[in-house]
This record gives C-alpha cells, sequence and structure tokens, in this order.
C-alpha cells in the first residue's frame, strides 16, 4: 500500500514537471528572443539588385512604358515613422509568417546601405505587409529605405548615414537592428583596396589584367586574414570600380589603423621586374607610419614570393588613393605584368597565394610594431 502510494506520488510529480516544462517550451516558442547573424558586404555575392555602377539601382534598367517615369526605389519606397518614441534600436516589423532562420542582415557598407533579406517562396505577399507597416524607433542613422522583389526573397534596403556595423535581436515578429561604429566594435581595423576593376583593368597583357590580379590576391589574404582578429574592409570583393574618393572615405569612416592598396606595375621597358611599394610623404604620422607600412610591406611581400625589391616610391598625383587618405597609406606594387617571366607568375595561384602571404605577413607585423 505505501508503495502504491510512492508511485502515485512520483507519477503526479512527473506530470507536474512535464506540464512546466511544456509551458516554458511554448513561453518561449511564443516569445523567442534570437540574434539574427550578419553578412559582411565582401561576403555577399553580387545579385540583381545591387547598384548599378552611376550608382543607381539596377533594378531601375528594367523599367520600360509608364514605369519608366518613377524609378524602383520610388515604387517600393518604406515607410519610416519618425514621430514615434525613440528607442535605442531601428524597428523592422516582419510578417508573422517570417521565423528567424529566413532573415539575413547584409553590410553594404561601400554604398553605405543595410539590407534585410528575407527568404520567402512568394515575396510579392511580403511586399504588401510593408505598404501597411512602417519601421520607427532610433531612424537617427536612416536616411530613406525602398524594397526589392527577387525570386524567392524580398529586400529591404536602408540608406544610412555612414558605415555602421549591426546588431540584431529578432524577437515578437520585430527585427530591433543596433548601430554602432566600427570602433567601438573593433580594436584592429584594416582596409584593403584591390586597385582597378570594371572598365579601368589596369596594365592587360594577353587576357591578362591587373583588376583580376589584384582582385585575386585580396580573396587569398581574405582568407588568411579572416582566422585573426583583426577586421577587414575591402573596397571591392567583385569587378566593380568605386571611385578613387570612395575608397579614401572608407578608410576614413572606419577609422582604419591602415590602408594598403594592392596594384600591379606595367612599362614600356619589358626588362623591369620586381616589387616596390609606394608612401604618401604629404601626410607625416609620428611612429608607425606611410613610409613604415610601404617598407614593412615591400620586405614581406619580396620574402615571401623570393622576388627582387624595387625600392619604395614617393606617391605622385597618379596615385589618388594614397595620397588622400590620411591613416597611415600604401600601394604595394606586386610585379610588372608587362614582364613575360613576371606576367607567368602573376597568374599563378600559388604565386598569388605567396603575394598574399607576405602581406598578411606585413599586417601582423605592424600591429607589433
Amino acid at each position: 500500500m505505501q508503495q502504491n502510494r510512492v508511485m502515485i506520488r512520483m507519477a503526479i510529480y512527473c506530470f507536474v514537471f512535464v506540464a512546466a516544462a511544456m509551458g516554458v517550451m511554448l513561453y518561449y516558442s511564443a516569445n523567442k528572443v534570437i540574434v539574427v547573424a550578419g553578412v559582411a558586404q565582401d561576403e555577399v555575392v553580387a545579385s540583381s539588385g545591387d547598384r548599378a555602377a552611376d550608382g543607381s539601382g539596377a533594378e531601375n534598367a528594367a523599367l520600360t512604358g509608364d514605369d519608366a517615369a518613377r524609378t524602383g526605389e520610388e515604387q517600393g519606397r518604406l515607410n519610416i515613422d519618425r514621430n514615434r518614441p525613440n528607442t535605442s534600436y531601428f524597428c523592422i516589423p516582419l510578417p508573422e509568417s517570417v521565423r528567424a532562420e529566413k532573415v539575413t542582415i547584409e553590410n553594404h557598407y561601400m554604398d553605405r546601405e543595410l539590407w534585410v533579406s528575407i527568404e520567402d517562396e512568394k515575396p510579392d505577399t511580403l511586399e504588401e505587409f510593408y505598404k501597411s507597416n512602417s519601421m520607427y524607433g532610433n531612424c537617427e542613422n536612416v536616411l530613406s529605405g525602398h524594397l526589392d522583389t527577387e525570386e524567392h526573397r524580398l529586400c529591404l534596403h536602408f540608406e544610412v548615414t555612414d558605415i555602421y556595423e549591426y546588431h540584431s535581436i529578432f524577437e515578437n515578429n520585430t527585427l530591433y537592428v543596433e548601430f554602432d561604429t566600427p570602433k567601438e566594435v573593433y580594436d584592429k581595423i584594416v582596409v584593403i583596396d584591390p586597385a582597378y576593376g570594371e572598365n579601368d583593368t589596369g596594365v592587360t597583357i594577353e587576357g591578362a589584367a591587373a583588376k583580376d590580379i589584384t582582385l585575386g590576391i585580396a580573396k587569398a589574404l581574405k582568407a588568411k586574414l579572416d582566422e585573426t582578429d583583426v577586421k577587414v574592409y575591402y573596397t571591392r570583393m567583385d569587378d566593380t570600380d568605386p571611385a578613387e574618393e570612395e575608397r579614401v572615405k572608407l578608410a576614413s569612416a572606419t577609422k582604419a589603423d591602415m590602408l594598403i592598396r594592392i596594384e600591379v606595375s606595367g612599362a614600356d621597358d619589358s626588362k623591369l621586374y620586381g616589387t616596390e611599394a609606394v608612401y604618401n610623404s604629404r601626410f607625416f604620422i609620428p611612429g608607425f607610419g606611410s613610409v613604415e607600412l610601404a617598407d614593412l610591406l615591400e620586405r614581406e611581400v619580396v620574402t615571401a614570393i623570393s622576388g627582387k625589391a624595387g625600392g619604395l616610391l614617393e606617391a605622385g598625383e597618379e596615385d589618388a588613393v594614397i595620397c588622400d587618405a590620411t591613416v597611415p597609406a600604401a600601394a604595394i606594387r606586386v610585379g610588372y605584368l608587362t614582364n613575360s617571366q613576371e606576367a607567368i607568375l602573376l597568374q599563378r595561384d600559388d604565386y598569388i597565394d605567396r603575394i598574399a602571404e607576405g602581406i598578411y605577413q606585413a599586417v601582423m607585423k605592424a600591429y607589433e610594431e
């Protein structure tokens, strides 16, 4: 009899425990707080919604007939309610059907844009939601917003005032986004500038273009620097050609510790070869400055490729990115594409990786200075 009472009591305890656990699970499933992961611009694959080279939305090119009178941005303008009480977050309402794992934040820092992408089989239905729902909260850093519908996703584009890092929380069908400056998040910041891009191919010899070589080096370098505690911003990671002033602004806006530009040399004399570094002599920085950075870059790259050092060069008027930078800035010219032997080397993946290793070592040693 005593044993039966014990078993009954235990059964009641188990039932109460299971019921309580289920209640907690249901509560948190209904009121879950999930941090949404961010994606940096250099990790985003270019899509049809990316900005065109002239700075206008790429979607505008497809407009015809009556639509031509209005841009894609005007047609899909997002409502931003700046009259609601301010909060520490920029608040983006989401339809009840949207799950947190379907939401991605993309930091298009070169365009000064924040993208919020929502995966959905029928993005047109999501578009209707934003005709009657406004963004609100901390709108100080947001200039405007518009939406773009692509296959299987809706993208909310927000033009922001500067370069930021974003932290977000998904709760109660609302995405709460917090804006931080890069220096508030990272102790070490470097800007890498692969020269040329798009119509500016740089030196081109027999189908080999400098723009592709510098981009290949940047990608190999990224794989190495991603494993460190250094935050790296890239002026381009595809075949685009940011304006020189935009490349310079990236370094100043992020308060970078250094700006490293990757270039390829060319000359009428096909016998010229070797690695050179260009530094900014107009802007003096005590301690570790542009000339020290240039010297470190040349030494480390030459060592990595077992090459010839061509020396340090003062930046001229044609080196606008280096001359206009207000942080330690230097360009590493990794070889002469007009030299037949270096041209062969500059098209080899293992050689590209060795150049990237040299730049990587220079960055690491710069922080030890």
